[in-house]
């Protein structure tokens, strides 16, 4: 496994239309092995095959609940309810804006051995499926954002963290 640059915000491939997987190769299984630990490297819950220079219908995501997710030639069959709340990229680094999303989708897709799963999820999940795939389609979050964007410092992961009383 390997970490792979991720490709920021200005990148053209970001705003490319994916093309759909249609045999799991070695390397296509490598590359989900390399986003994941791509995507946890940069302290993210999600990451799409574009956003390291792949232009194929892959994304991973993991909400930390111990069920991380690969969705290839993902789509959204169902979605119902509404959320508005921050959102952040990997791709832009230090950024959030706040985006209406559903509350709830159901996601048809193949797992990583080509098999059709179906993936329902609330609130985050629903989130981070809806930003994934709409990475897939050449859409960043920026896109959405309801009062543009706004900078927020990143999180450190090795810095203690103290609760204010």
């Amino acid at each position: 496994m390997a970490i792979r640059n991720i490709r920021e915000d200005g990148d053209e491939v970001l705003r490319k239309v994916c093309k759909p997987v249609e045999v799991m190769t070695e390397r296509l299984s490598t590359l989900i092995d390399d986003m994941f630990e791509t995507m946890y490297e940069a302290n993210g819950v999600g990451l799409a095959a574009p956003q390291v220079g792949v232009l194929r219908r892959i994304v991973v995501i993991d909400v930390m609940d111990d069920n991380p997710l690969v969705l290839v030639n993902p789509e959204i069959i169902e979605s119902d309810g509404e959320q508005i709340g921050p959102e952040g990229c990997l791709s832009l680094p230090g950024l959030q804006g706040d985006v209406a999303r559903p509350e709830h989708v159901v996601c048809k897709a193949l797992d990583r051995d080509m098999k059709e799963i179906t993936v329902e999820g609330e609130g985050l999940l629903a989130r981070a499926i809806c930003h994934e795939l709409d990475h897939l389609d050449g859409i960043l979050y920026k896109d959405l954002a309801i009062d543009g964007l706004y900078k927020v410092e990143p999180i450190d992961p090795d810095e203690e963290y103290e609760e204010e009383e």
